[in-house]
């Protein structure tokens, strides 16, 4: 039976959010299986779930990748973006958060409001998207529904309430008060379909009591609801529910239903109330595009899709999952992709659940799909019918908080090496390579330790391609502290033409908007520089170099000039300590001498490279390292921890501030001292803490450690 094709008002877009373990796969599953789109309901210990299908999701029993999944209910569509609940692979997370409009967050009733779902919570909050919550695992012996409520208000705020309660949690749990309803909602022993019944004279009186407490929460949603609510002191069902997606719109309210995931019970009604009260693409706001103007869902609009995410599949190869903004995307309809001008025919339309694809001919406004057989389309592109150049502003994805340089084990595998990066960047753009000329190191940055090391998995097993990690060398600079002169003569006679060329320099350190000298004092002797021109050479890795002419009487030829520069800028890719690059110097070349006939740029090159050196020696020459602003979120109870560990690290705290029963410290902390600092700030703080690490300036290294560093290279450049 060929697909229903789905209008904009029929569809509903959610993403399953939470901690690792708190049931989402299990639960994406149930709503499948119920809307019939798979036959029998897997298990995570059975390795056959229809979401966590990757050898990696079976065999570490956890998502890893978001799956896009949907189902059909009540003759409406729910697209579903199962997420991964480990912080490591929070893009994931991010994504489908972007590319839905409402969050189904679950929680495990037995262990409450874990880090995870914190964590998660805080990334919904971040872009605004409306909340569903869900507590899951009422059927388990340790159930503690009470408990997880309480944590909830106290850590999701006051908006948590309740539109159902469990009358037995823990084992035999089958049945739940809904206050909306006001009916008892019993399961028959294999889940599914609910039995509508009247509430239990012992349960009656708190479901009274929750029942007016949520009709007080919907009618704060609408003035217009306020006003019935207080002239007849209730509202009915239909009102209520009017209020309840009105507060979920504003996260005015974030309502909490009661599931056993793995029985299949209480999902028929978490389903109902996604289908009819949970927003869609036309009650969200509109997202911008590049021009600044923001895109109207509008089904009858030019046809305009966004790609949040891409997977390679095996016997397939690249698919892009999108959303539609605008209009009707159908099968063979030709796009121009704004990110790169490239015209794309979408010759096959599919829709998604997990690696089963159903072929669709159409796909309206706020609807979520994939193609396959892009020629140049990746995630974060917009495919427009052509007339629209225009981008979508897109995800952002978190920055990286943790690196190191990876190395093939056989030099015969770079450039299969090389490939697989990218791939593995196409599926998880949270991974970021790159190919280091001046550490001579492929460093790969990630979310995490345990982020890279499944990395590292997917290249042994999958890619074969066996890799070694090392420990990521720091891009250190050099620079000088005071001014030098020196003079070099490069003289070279052999049969014929000889070389002859000599430089006479002085270097100072340069410092943003300092002006040149007109005469300077070393050993008593006074140089006296008068400026003829000068070069403002803005490096490729930060800093300058300001090459100052002050040849007077043609001691140089002016044709000579660009040599010696040359060769100046050959010391200024090698510095003399740790032969990292050269910053903030200026350069004055006042005198020299000529040959009539040996005189050549190869000479004057040599000679100024030469002056150069021998004067960057003496001038106090300093190493600079990169230095991070560190911003921490982190759990009043454990900032002194965090704290006397930066110190540790020879970072400065620059301020603090609370936000939401989190301390935010920053800090500026030395890049060499970043390593592996996921792992330790885990450990610090029981995994409760998040921190975003951002470059911020290159500083001077303190004397001792200095020493450390040159010593380590002189080592290394030995052994080589």
């Amino acid at each position: 039976m060929p697909m229903k094709t789905y209008q904009t008002d029929q569809v509903k877009c959610v993403s399953l959010i939470g901690n690792s373990g708190s049931g989402k796969t299990c639960l994406a599953e149930a709503m499948l299986f119920n809307g019939g789109v798979i036959e029998r309901r897997g298990t995570i210990a059975g390795k056959n779930t229809v979401s966590d299908y990757r050898p990696i999701e079976q065999e570490n029993g956890n998502s890893i990748f978001s799956t896009v999944l949907y189902t059909e209910w009540q003759n409406k569509k729910i697209n579903i973006l199962d997420t991964p609940g480990l912080d490591d692979f929070s893009g994931g997370v991010v994504s489908s958060l972007y590319a839905t409009d409402c969050a189904v967050l679950t929680i495990n009733v037995q262990n409450g409001v874990e880090v995870g779902s914190e964590i998660h919570f805080r990334h919904a909050e971040k872009v605004n998207k409306p909340l569903i919550l869900v507590i899951n695992g009422l059927d388990h012996e340790k159930a503690n529904f009470d408990k997880s409520i309480e944590m909830m208000k106290d850590r999701f705020g006051s908006n948590v309430i309740l539109v159902q309660f469990p009358v037995n949690e823990g084992v035999g749990f089958n049945s739940v008060v809904d206050v909306l309803k006001m009916k008892l909602l019993q399961y028959p022993k294999e889940g599914g379909a609910a039995k509508e019944l009247e509430i239990p004279a012992e349960h009656k009186k708190r479901a009274e009591d929750l029942h007016s407490a949520l009709v007080e929460k919907a009618a704060e949603a609408d003035e217009s609801l306020m006003e019935l609510f207080f002239s007849n002191d209730s509202l009915s069902e239909e009102e209520i529910r009017k209020g309840i997606a009105k507060g979920l719109l504003t996260r005015g309210l974030f309502p909490v239903f009661c599931i056993s995931a793995k029985n299949n019970m209480g999902i028929d009604r978490l389903m109902e109330f996604i289908v009819s009260e949970a927003p869609s693409v036309n009650d969200m706001p509109s997202p911008l595009n590049s021009k600044g103007a923001e895109v109207k869902p509008n089904p009858a609009g030019p046809g305009s899709v966004y790609v949040f995410k891409s997977s390679i599949e095996e016997h397939i190869g690249e698919i892009n999952y999108f959303r539609v903004c605008s209009g009707k995307i159908t099968e063979n309809l030709d796009v121009v992709n704004s990110n790169n001008g490239v015209k794309e025919r979408l010759s096959q339309l599919y829709v998604c659940a997990g690696k089963n694809r159903t072929r669709v001919p159409e796909l309206h406004t706020g609807d979520i799909g994939a193609f396959v057989k892009l020629k140049n389309t990746k995630t974060d592109h917009t495919l427009n019918v052509p007339g629209n150049d225009w981008r979508y502003a897109g995800v952002k994805f978190p920055e990286p908080k943790y690196r190191t340089a990876i190395k093939a084990q056989s030099e015969s595998d770079d450039e299969k090496l090389g490939e697989a990066l990218n791939k593995i960047h196409l599926e998880d753009p949270t991974i970021i390579i790159e190919y280091s000329k001046e550490l001579k190191q492929i460093i790969v940055h990630g979310q995490g330790e345990y982020h890279l090391n499944i990395m590292k998995w997917h290249l042994d097993n999958i890619y074969k391609i066996p890799t070694s990690y090392n420990p990521p060398k720091i891009p250190y600079r050099e620079t000088i502290t005071k001014s030098a002169p020196a003079d070099y003569r490069h003289k070279k006679q052999s049969g014929g033409a000889g070389q002859f060329g000599e430089v006479h320099l002085i270097i100072e350190p340069y410092t943003e908007g300092s002006s040149e000298l007109s005469m300077m004092k070393f050993g008593g002797k006074e140089i006296k520089l008068s400026v003829r021109g000068k070069d403002e050479i803005d490096l490729d890795w930060g800093g300058k170099l300001i090459y100052v002419n002050c040849i007077v009487g043609g001691s140089i030829d002016a044709r000579f000039m660009p040599a010696i520069l040359k060769g100046i800028m050959e010391k200024m890719e090698v510095g003399p300590l740790t032969g990292s690059y050269a910053r903030d110097i200026r350069v004055y070349v006042y005198d020299g001498k000529m040959h009539p006939v040996d005189s050549n740029e190869i000479s004057f090159r040599l000679a100024g490279r030469n002056a150069f050196s021998i004067a960057f020696k003496n001038a106090g020459p300093k190493i600079l390292e990169p230095i991070y602003e560190v911003e921490i979120m982190v759990p009043s109870d454990r900032m002194g921890d965090v704290i006397s560990d930066l110190q540790g690290r020879r970072g400065m705290v620059l301020g603090m501030s609370s936000e939401k029963r989190f301390e935010v410290i920053k800090a500026r902390v030395p890049l060499a001292e970043m390593n592996k600092y996921s792992t330790a700030l885990s450990s610090i703080t029981g995994g409760r803490a998040m921190y975003t690490m951002k470059f911020l300036e290159y500083a001077q290294v303190p004397g001792d450690v200095q020493e450390a560093v040159i010593k380590a290279y002189t080592e290394e450049e030995e052994e080589e």
